[in-house]
């Protein structure tokens, strides 16, 4: 299941990875964290159901992370959920073990298994949306880290005068070159809010504050991706989310990030996803246990 603010997305597959139902219902989050849960046990004794109930792994991909050391949901837009013991009690509910990974670890390992990063041995999946999220997959495996957080890209700060993060920190990627830090900042500096997609529309027109705004843009983004690239120096980076959708991102952006990059040339190539807006799901498909 793909567990977002609006709506919780399931998927059967097969052993092969064949996709055999999807349902997709509300996932009521203004009625609170038990109705969330009922929600969740109501779907999968549908998914289970169209399957005859035979054995079969289950995986969650929910915004924010479980943390190893108190097993309580933290760093999730849905508020309802920051710490509350989600897989223990979702456990329990459905009396069977389940595997709740971050989302953007989901998009990551499916874009590394069956997408843009297929074959590849170190695969960076980077969520361009709303916010800004992360996940590495080596060898087909998800890295999470002793504290969960890997990957987290969104919040390293390449600013520290810049605006505030919800995060509490100042700068962070993500107010800059997430969807919604991008509206932010045009509305900002031009007084008026519009959707990305106009002010994207407005780039390829050449409209001088649109092309202003979206090199400082690309900018930000060199810098940012070059930052990952310093350190893991995966071989794919593959982009996803609403932002990424943005082609000029894959000249004028991947040429910002070889300015930045701690090499002699930039060798690693900057792709956008193959699955789409499936990825969560199939990626929480493939982490279940």
């Amino acid at each position: 299941m793909d567990l977002g603010g609006t709506k919780i997305e399931g998927i059967v597959l097969d052993a092969s990875g064949r996709e055999l139902f999807r349902k997709r219902i509300a996932t009521e989050r203004d009625f609170g964290y038990h109705n969330i849960l009922n929600r969740i046990k109501g779907l999968h004794a549908d998914l289970a159901a169209h399957i005859h109930n035979r054995p079969h792994t289950f995986g969650i991909g929910a915004p924010g992370v479980v943390s190893p050391r108190t097993g309580l949901l933290k760093n999730s837009n849905t508020v309802c959920m920051i710490g509350q013991p989600v897989k223990s009690d979702l456990e329990n509910l459905l009396g069977r073990k389940i595997e709740i990974q971050n989302d953007a670890n989901c998009f990551a390992m499916a874009e590394a298994l069956l997408g843009a990063g297929r074959g590849k041995k170190l695969v960076f999946g980077v969520i361009m949306g709303t916010g800004c999220g992360g996940g590495i997959v080596h060898h087909g495996e998800v890295l999470t880290g002793p504290q969960g957080i890997a990957g987290e890209w969104g919040h390293m700060s390449i600013d520290p005068q810049g605006p505030k993060c919800y995060c509490g920190q100042l700068g962070c990627v993500e107010t800059f070159i997430s969807g919604g830090g991008l509206e932010n900042r045009y509305a900002e500096q031009f007084g008026v809010r519009k959707p990305l997609r106009e002010i994207e529309k407005e780039y390829y027109a050449g409209e001088p504050e649109a092309v202003a705004f979206i090199k400082v843009f690309f900018r930000r983004f060199g810098r940012a991706i070059a930052n990952l690239i310093d350190i893991l120096d995966p071989d794919v980076v593959v982009l996803g989310g609403g932002v990424s959708k943005f082609d000029a991102l894959y000249t004028e952006g991947v040429a910002e990030v070889a300015k930045y990059v701690f090499s002699d040339s930039l060798e690693t190539p900057i792709l956008k996803h193959q699955i789409g807006d499936s990825a969560g799901v199939l990626g929480a498909a493939l982490i279940g246990v």
